[in-house]
């Protein structure tokens, strides 16, 4: 199975170093542990606060940032056949949530955002935590093993100060 990333990375933090290989590696280790087997496709943005509210009011009448959006691909499942790679769709990660979510979770910077980029690419692929507690715990534990097979902890353990 190949991957095809599109990267869009306007915002950059000192703290957290993006690189095309660690991103492919994240979402092929998730497609892989889901048994996806065909060629797909992937676009990340990565985002301020502002660029990422506008959106999260805009598709989820959410007025405040957030830390990843995902927008699955709307090709009609009677294309997907002729096409040479499957359009997942788009990620939208908010760098400065991100940032501030790993500091409070005590984790690192790279650890939150894989996270959350394994959270987003499940969401592409039509897992949901917000419709039942089976649904999250579903995805949760989808999660949890994911991370697991890249070296990451268990994301919902919560460390005590």
């Amino acid at each position: 199975m190949k991957l095809s990333l599109s990267v869009q990375q306007p915002f950059q933090a000192p703290n957290l170093v993006l690189k095309r290989g660690y991103l492919k590696k994240v979402i092929l280790t998730a497609l892989q542990h889901l048994d996806i087997e065909q060629d797909c496709e992937i676009g990340i943005a990565c985002v301020d606060e502002q660029q990422s509210q506008t959106l999260n009011a805009t598709y989820r009448q959410k007025n405040k940032p957030t830390n990843v959006l995902s927008f699955p691909s709307e090709v009609p499942e009677s294309v997907l056949p002729m096409l040479a790679a499957r359009p997942l769709g788009d990620l939208v990660i908010c760098i400065p949530v991100v940032l501030a979510e790993a500091e409070q979770q005590q984790k690192t910077a790279l650890e939150h955002f894989s996270h959350m980029l394994v959270h987003g690419t499940l969401h592409l692929l039509g897992y949901d935590h917000e419709t039942s507690e089976q649904d999250a715990e579903e995805m949760e534990a989808l999660e949890i093993a994911i991370l697991h097979k890249l070296g990451y902890d268990d994301p919902y353990t919560v460390i005590e100060p």
